[in-house]
């Protein structure tokens, strides 16, 4: 993004600073580019948080402030809220990654925690104009939710989290508890700012479907908020794929499911590769059925450095040709290592973008 606004504006004298992951950077001329830790934050999280809010510090009414924004902010950009650590922030964040959780619960914590999110960057910028350009990784594209809002309005100011409190009880540090049981500050007056999607999930499944259709598919486009536990959701879709049909069709979706790991001891996957290992052993060998998902970023979870997986109708067979159990392998969340011993992880490495989860379920008649 950042080099696409040098692209753009080569005459436009730019400065500023922006982070991605480590290894999603590409060189600029103008801008500073950090790199920091996702899913759970840095040192060079805070670092990056700090430089930008002194970048944006001292502006007045005649500059313009662009922020680009993009899903994997919450955890590139931390700044934790006054009397709390970054290792409290840590701790919140791996928690919160196990917990089971949805991502808009997950960033109304965020926010709270926080001295850069919920719009508190907008703030810092004033009184100069924020226009913000964002690409969505988030299911119904909430400004709010993308990043964790450093430029928006936190309007889950008056949400209840009582209960996510008490999910969280014993799994995070007694100072965050505290910190969120205070109450919060409402800003009254926010200051000139402008919000603009670039990017989102449903212009990815739209340009599926016009593909699909291209090649003679018909298609079934389920949407880009699909949620839920990750190992119900495929086996949900396993029973939707094997109604009966009479011509090749392609049944696309989105979202950001949820794995929830509890106490237990977990191994390598990510939540596509455990969609779709809970949708393999629910389709259990039907013969014209292929699937793929994955993180449109090029990093699925804990999943080693895949993207996803791909799924086929001899998964579970050549599965127990090399020595492995798919009911053991999903139980212990493991499906990263399983798809990877097939040979069928599908590694990306960094795409620099992030339109959250794309799902394909092919189905040939037979």
């Amino acid at each position: 993004m950042a080099l696409a606004v040098e692209t753009a504006w080569p005459d436009v004298p730019l400065t500023g600073v922006v982070v991605a992951p480590y290894g999603y950077g590409v060189p600029t001329k103008k801008i500073k580019v950090r790199e920091a830790a996702h899913p759970v934050p840095d040192e060079n999280s805070v670092i990056a948080a700090r430089e930008m809010l002194k970048a944006v510090g001292h502006l007045t009414a005649d500059d313009l402030v662009l922020a680009l924004i993009s899903g994997g902010g919450s955890s590139v950009l931390a700044l934790p809220a006054e009397g709390l650590t970054l290792q409290d922030k840590q701790a919140t964040n791996r928690a919160l990654l196990a917990s089971g959780l949805d991502i808009r619960t997950m960033n109304v914590i965020r926010r709270r925690l926080s001295a850069i999110k919920g719009g508190k960057l907008a703030f810092a910028a004033a009184p100069a104009r924020v226009v913000t350009l964002a690409i969505s990784d988030i299911p119904g594209d909430d400004p709010g939710a993308i990043a964790s809002g450093p430029t928006v309005p936190d309007e889950s100011i008056a949400t209840d989290i009582r209960w996510v409190l008490d999910r969280l009880e014993g799994s995070v540090p007694r100072a965050v508890l505290e910190h969120l049981r205070r109450p919060v500050r409402v800003v009254p007056n926010w200051p000139e700012s402008e919000f603009r999607m670039v990017a989102t999930p449903a212009a990815a499944l739209d340009a599926a479907a016009s593909l699909a259709r291209m090649a003679g598919l018909d298609v079934e486009n389920l949407g880009d908020d699909l949620e839920g536990e990750a190992r119900e959701v495929g086996a949900g879709m396993a029973i939707h794929a094997l109604k009966p049909a009479p011509r090749p069709r392609v049944i696309l979706s989105g979202g950001e499911t949820t794995v929830t790991i509890g106490d237990r001891r977990a191994g390598r996957g990510g939540r596509n590769s455990e969609f779709l290992l809970a949708l393999a052993q629910a389709l259990n060998g039907a013969p014209g059925v292929w699937a793929l998902a994955g993180d449109t970023d090029g990093e699925d979870g804990a999943s080693g450095g895949a993207a996803g997986a791909i799924v086929a109708p001899d998964t579970i067979q050549r599965g127990l040709a090399a020595g492995l159990d798919i009911a053991t392998a999903l139980e212990a969340h493991d499906s990263g290592s399983y798809f990877e011993r097939l040979g069928d992880a599908i590694v990306t490495g960094p795409t620099r973008t992030n339109v959250n989860d794309f799902r394909a379920i092919l189905v040939l008649p037979y």
